[in-house]
């Protein structure tokens, strides 16, 4: 590596995440088969710390594709019939996306991007029509949003639907209890609160969910979770997997159990805590409005979305922060323009964040500043 890399706690994306060297080390090792003995005892080993990560007893899958994967493989697993969207901002707008490009009719409940959506509204169409299932994100990653699932789930069940949950910037960073939440599916990504590379996905499912999977006729192939609980009973995979990426994940969920899941858990509830106090602080010191875009009460502990003061432009802000060392993302979508987004997850700790925070106050005074030349 050479002298002008970054060092560790500079990357505050919210995804990817920033990866321990020991972490991306693992994946020099020389390949495995898959279908062997020494693959099953590591596949083993990634059970019970993915068990672990989600709260449960069932088998987790693993898949070697995006978080996306999985998203398509919920619905194309979910028993026949229609589906109720909860989109509060652009990745629970995907998921209803993906919904429909599977065939599904799909309804939407929606609010505006930064808050969630009101369990009221969503009775109310669970009382008009009945639906198979409820999409939902946990952690919605565009705006910093965190929905309560396990009183989504609840409401959902109410009706008959199952709840189908995205917890790609959630799991392992925000509690997530799959089995005492009665959640049917959940999923999550390598590349954000678990702080690996991109390319694997996660996933658990329901007795119940699995119970109805051999009626969706056109689950496909490749994501095919009757296959997927079929090898995980093996400690196998369907197909081929990403062995680099799982000596990874094998080291890192060693890590995760070092820590405790719930010492993790207030880790990041603590670097959430540290934001807000920033947020407030800062405003005071440059006189400006700046404010978390999500409610109080409704904060992810992963991520947050800044919105910066009138006449800033997210992007100069971030652009700023990079010229000073320092990586945070930038609004997504609609809220390009008048956000920031910083990502609070995976090995960070509170202290590394206040640094990052000191510099990105320094980049905001110092775009203030030139608006004003």
């Amino acid at each position: 590596m050479s002298n002008d890399a970054p060092r560790f706690g500079t990357f505050f994306l919210p995804g990817p995440t920033e990866v321990r060297q020991e972490v991306l080390a693992a994946m020099l090792r020389p390949m495995i088969p898959h279908r062997g003995t020494q693959f099953e005892q590591l596949f083993a080993r990634l059970q019970d710390g993915l068990r672990s990560v989600f709260q449960t007893t069932r088998p987790a899958f693993v898949s070697s594709s995006s978080a996306t994967g999985l998203m398509e493989a919920a619905v194309r697993c979910a028993r026949p019939g229609r589906i109720l969207s909860l989109v509060n901002g652009a990745f629970s707008e995907r998921f209803a996306h993906i919904a429909r490009a599977c065939g599904r009719e799909v309804d939407v409940v929606s609010t505006q991007w930064g808050e969630v959506v009101p369990l009221d509204m969503v009775e109310q169409h669970l009382r008009h029509a009945h639906y198979a299932a409820v999409t939902v994100v946990h952690s919605e990653t565009s705006t910093g949003a965190l929905t309560d699932v396990h009183a989504v789930a609840q409401l959902a069940h109410q009706y008959g639907a199952q709840v189908l949950v995205d917890s790609v910037s959630g799991a392992g960073g925000a509690p997530l209890e799959f089995d005492d939440w009665g959640l049917d599916f959940a999923l999550t990504g390598s590349q954000k609160a678990l702080a690996l590379p991109p390319g694997l996905a996660f996933g658990v499912a329901s007795r119940e969910y699995m119970r109805h999977v051999s009626e969706a006729a056109a689950r496909g192939v490749y994501f095919d979770l009757l296959e997927f609980e079929q090898y995980a009973e093996k400690n196998q995979t369907p197909n081929t997997p990403a062995i680099s990426l799982l000596y990874a994940l094998d080291v890192q969920l060693g890590a995760i159990a070092a820590e405790g899941i719930d010492q993790r858990w207030m880790r990041h509830s603590a670097m959430a805590r540290a934001m807000a106090e920033w947020v407030y602080a800062a405003s005071e010191r440059l006189d400006v409005a700046l404010e978390i875009l999500a409610p109080a009460g409704a904060r992810s502990p992963t991520v947050s979305a800044i919105v910066v003061p009138d006449g800033v432009r997210g992007d100069a802000v971030v652009a700023e922060v990079a010229r000073r060392g320092y990586t945070i993302g930038g609004g997504y979508g609609k809220l390009r323009d008048r956000t920031v987004r910083i990502g609070h997850m995976g090995d960070h700790t509170v202290n590394g964040l206040r640094e990052c925070l000191m510099v990105c106050e320094a980049a905001l005074e110092s775009v203030l500043a030139s608006r004003t030349v």
